[in-house]
């Protein structure tokens, strides 16, 4: 596979993963709290957050341009919140894959635009 190909590739599985991500901090917050209106306040709260976190300071279009280690920091808060919310759904082995996959996506798809 091309340079080019895997790059693409490793785009289209960073957009799953952040999808994933936005859904693994609603189910965690969906099963989170005293009663029906925690539960939906933090399942709708917590990915709209991460989104807005996200769209603002580590989308690729970001409107607010940080430094590449401003824009880790966000991905770490991100994901690192979606894995520990993952582990407490389905336990840490879930976590820890989602974790790695994720770090592995970044570091790559990182290397790859310092390059560009």
């Amino acid at each position: 596979m091309s340079t080019n190909g895997l790059r693409a590739l490793n785009d289209v599985l960073a957009f799953f993963l952040e999808l994933a991500a936005l859904g693994f901090l609603a189910w965690w917050g969906y099963r989170t709290g005293p009663d029906t209106a925690v539960h939906l306040l933090l399942a709708i709260g917590l990915p709209l957050l991460a989104a807005v976190l996200w769209g603002r300071y580590a989308a690729p279009k970001a409107s607010v341009k940080l430094p590449v280690s401003g824009v880790l920091l966000v991905k770490a808060l991100v994901f690192g919140g979606a894995a520990l919310a993952l582990g407490g759904v389905k336990g840490p082995a879930w976590a820890l894959v989602f974790a790695v996959i994720t770090l592995l996506n970044t570091a790559y798809i990182t290397v790859a635009r310092a390059r560009d």
